[in-house]
């Protein structure tokens, strides 16, 4: 039985009362984790700003031996963090040791690339009305940095905050997701005991509205990260104030299937894109443009593929797809699918469901007006709508408020470079899905997905200010 406390800085906060945690598997109480008010996260946004003190002026080289030891003690606990993932949020299990696999990876990433954040000399009589000078900038670390993180990727997601905002300095409070407190509690007990761990820098507070509220537009942060939906973004924005923000938001992705793709290596990755995480994925393939030329076989090809694909108890290896969070988003993609058979879409594959766990499902014949291809979907629902050609394709794809990623399967050289340069997105995936990730590269959206990059570097860069300076 998982139980989660708190920490307010480096203290572990026993509280009085807690709440129980369920996994999606089937239901059961695994465990219980603290329930955290406002008078908490006030509290721990005070710690973080005292600490804020001493954690910018920790070594360097501190910061990174402390990132680089979370790492190696992550990786020693491999299996321990994948199950306590596959429990809280029934994600398979191998995938789940896919996650800690690639955390380590970002963490790791994180600590090499900390030197190449810094600043350069300027040239300050390069104008007439300038002085020769020392004249440089740097970058030092904003201060306390809110970060609040979503179940689907319960630990990667975490470390893309937390590894960055820390070894540049700053200090953290974390507010994870509900849906896997065990997760979040075991990952920020690797940072607080570590012996290069800066005192205090990072707190960990869970909570409902009122805590996020309280800590989003409080004067003491000076950087707010979060990942979840746009309309969570949306209030973030209106109640944050004046300061940093950076949002990784929701998404619609969408791939254009030219007549020039190989039809089965397409349907192969897409149904990858499309369920992998039962949907939940901020960039999961909802989308598929496919030529009216390759439009049948590229179905006949996907619906083969969904069939291989295993729905079942996310502890088996051999699994697929787990169940979703929760009953309701299970409720709410049996509409989705109601709502589009209604609207004139034929179902073609999967399509039912036994509580949380719910079919790898493949909708053909959609059109634009359906609201399964206008709105996020987040479950494993994937829409295929035939077009003329790529002009057709592209004009419906950026036809939407959102654009994190998106893709293009051609073997048209001329093509993908259209595809890249007017495809309305963070991101441009050429033969591959748009799901695919590399935790190197900058990641972020554009339109309703979001504001600002993660990636390491690119974090690095967000929990960072220029400070501008002229020596005489």
């Amino acid at each position: 039985m998982y139980k989660s406390n708190i920490f307010i800085g480096s203290r572990e906060v026993i509280a009085y009362e807690h709440i129980d945690s369920h996994t999606p598997i089937d239901g059961a109480k695994i465990g219980e984790y603290a329930k955290c008010g406002v008078d908490r996260a006030k509290e721990a946004l005070m710690v973080a700003k005292e600490a804020f003190a001493s954690a910018k002026n920790t070594p360097l080289s501190q910061r990174i031996a402390w990132i680089n030891d979370v790492a190696d003690r992550l990786a020693a606990q491999k299996e321990e963090f994948a199950r306590a993932m596959t429990l809280e949020v029934g994600k398979p299990i191998r995938f789940s040791r896919i996650e800690v696999d690639r955390c380590v990876e970002t963490l790791r990433l994180t600590a090499s690339l900390a030197l190449e954040v810094g600043g350069k000399t300027i040239a300050s009589d390069a104008t007439a009305s300038g002085r020769k000078s020392l004249a440089f900038y740097k970058r030092v670390p904003c201060g306390v940095v809110v970060a609040i993180t979503p179940f689907n990727f319960p630990l990667n997601l975490i470390a893309h905050k937390l590894a960055p905002a820390l070894i540049m300095g700053n200090s953290v409070v974390l507010k994870p997701t509900p849906e896997a407190p065990y997760t979040a509690y075991s990952f920020a007990r690797l940072f607080i005991e570590s012996e290069h761990a800066s005192p205090n820098a990072l707190s960990l507070v869970y909570g409902d509205a009122d805590v996020g509220s309280t800590l989003v537009s409080s004067d003491i942060p000076r950087v707010i990260s979060f990942t979840g939906s746009a309309q969570v973004g949306k209030i973030i924005t209106q109640n944050a104030g004046i300061k940093k923000i950076s949002l990784e938001l929701g998404g619609n992705a969408a791939t254009y299937i030219d007549e020039s793709a190989d039809i089965e290596e397409a349907a192969r990755k897409c149904a990858l894109g499309a369920f992998v995480n039962s949907g939940q994925v901020c960039i999961s393939l909802q989308r598929i443009y496919a030529h009216n030329d390759v439009y049948d076989a590229f179905c006949d090809a996907l619906k083969k593929e969904v069939a291989e694909l295993k729905l079942g108890s996310p502890l088996e290896d051999d699994t697929f797809m787990g169940p979703l969070i929760n009953e309701d988003a299970a409720v709410r993609a049996e509409k989705w699918i109601e709502s589009a058979k209604e609207e004139g879409a034929r179902l073609i594959a999967g399509g039912g469901r036994e509580g949380r766990y719910f079919e790898p499902t493949v909708m053909a014949d959609v059109t634009d007006e359906m609201k399964i291809v206008c709105e996020e979907v987040f479950a494993p629902i994937v829409s295929v709508v035939k077009v003329s050609g790529f002009d057709e394709a592209v004009e419906k794809i950026n036809n939407s408020p959102y654009g994190l990623q998106h893709s293009i399967f051609t073997n048209n050289h001329a093509t993908a470079m259209r595809a890249v340069e007017e495809l309305e997105a963070g991101g441009v995936v050429v033969n591959d899905i748009p799901t695919l990730r590399f935790d190197i590269q900058p990641y972020g959206g554009v339109k309703l997905s979001g504001i600002g990059k993660e990636g390491p570097m690119f974090a690095m860069e967000e929990f960072t200010e220029i400070k501008s300076v002229v020596m005489f």
